[in-house]
């Protein structure tokens, strides 16, 4: 690791994604992760990669599709917009078994919404999006130094299931600055994976890269066999940070920009007496369901803080199974609460047990 630069969100990204062996990046603008696409115009053609602006973003995913299937590490960014309309590709990518990255910097919505923050892609990227039965990997950063290293774990986790991986940020991470230290660059190598699409040059046997499965037994087959696949990744990638839980009486849940805000509001409650802690899932697909039931051995109420109507607060219930109140703190369209609104939240929580 070298010492630390001071760097904007999206940039991080950028210059993650290549130290991490990315060569291949097809996108396309859309505020506010267009510095994403800039650096990697910039980067891309004096190291010898490919930067192409598609003529959309349907085209661009499709382009990933393509460099996914010959093996190379390969990656589009987007916001929220866009993202709805890579979906098809991406479906077809995960119904392909092939590793990639998809990076959303949120913005409000439906619709074109706004440009401001948001985190109301939430269900869009944990639930699928696109059709059929499948899921993405997703990794939610709460810091410009996350931004960085989540990217470089999401090549490496997407190689090694075959499954596309989703960095989900929000605007104010991807345009924020922060100091971060950079990952050594990776020594660009093509082992040739044994499933690659990299023609035969007649020494082995033809590779095919489908999605379509025409006896239904077949598709039912290869359903469940990526179905074991994501057990396994539940099982051994489920990541979170825990925060003041140790003697936590109250619980609050919170990703990306809003868990920055709500670890202020839980030192402050913490000044005021009240035993607050935080869980913070790092991995929104694999959701850490397994930390908070065992939360509900310990504390008396659960507190979901999120930029959305209420989406991640839906697996916070389902993990508690109902055995615990899970109160909501929300701010939606672009705006963000401040963690005074958390904190009354908290207070509030708190002070409805008594």
């Amino acid at each position: 690791m070298g010492n630390k630069v001071l760097m904007k969100g999206n940039e991080a990204i950028a210059e993650a994604a290549i130290r991490a062996g990315c060569r291949h990046y097809f996108g396309y603008p859309i505020t506010p992760q267009t510095e994403v696409a800039a650096y990697m115009a910039k980067r891309m053609p004096k190291i010898g990669g490919t930067f192409l602006q598609a003529e959309s973003e349907i085209a661009a995913i499709n382009m990933v599709y393509g460099v996914a299937g010959t093996g190379r590490r390969v990656m589009t960014s987007s916001s929220s917009p866009g993202v709805s309309l890579k979906q098809e590709g991406i479906s077809y990518i995960a119904g392909s078994d092939l590793p990639c990255l998809i990076v959303d910097v949120q913005r409000g919505g439906p619709g074109l919404g706004g440009i401001q923050p948001s985190q109301s892609d939430y269900f869009q990227a944990t639930k699928g999006g696109g059709h059929g039965d499948y899921h993405l990997i997703v990794l939610a950063p709460a810091s410009v130094q996350e931004m960085a290293d989540l990217t470089g774990l999401a090549f490496d986790l997407a190689d090694k299931y075959r499954v596309p991986a989703m960095l989900l940020a929000d605007g104010t991470i991807g345009q924020m600055m922060e100091p971060v230290e950079l990952a050594e660059a990776q020594e660009v190598t093509f082992t040739e994976k044994p499933w690659a699409v990299t023609g035969t040059k007649g020494k082995r046997e033809h590779h095919v890269v489908n999605s379509l499965y025409l006896v239904p037994e077949e598709l039912e087959k290869k359903n469940f066999e990526r179905y074991e696949r994501y057990a396994a990744i539940a099982k051994n990638e489920t990541r979170w940070e825990s925060f003041m839980m140790e003697d936590a009486e109250y619980c609050v849940v919170a990703f990306g920009i809003a868990s920055r805000v709500s670890k202020n509001a839980v030192v402050a409650a913490r000044k005021e007496g009240i035993k607050v802690g935080l869980i913070r899932p790092i991995t929104l697909w694999p959701f850490p369901k397994q930390v908070l039931a065992d939360a509900v051995e310990q504390v008396k109420g659960f507190l979901c803080v999120e930029l959305s109507m209420g989406q991640m607060i839906e697996d916070v219930k389902l993990a508690t199974g109902g055995k615990r109140e899970v109160a909501l703190c929300n701010r939606t369209g672009g705006m963000i609460m401040s963690p005074e609104e958390v904190l009354e939240s908290i207070r509030k929580l708190a002070g409805g047990d008594k």
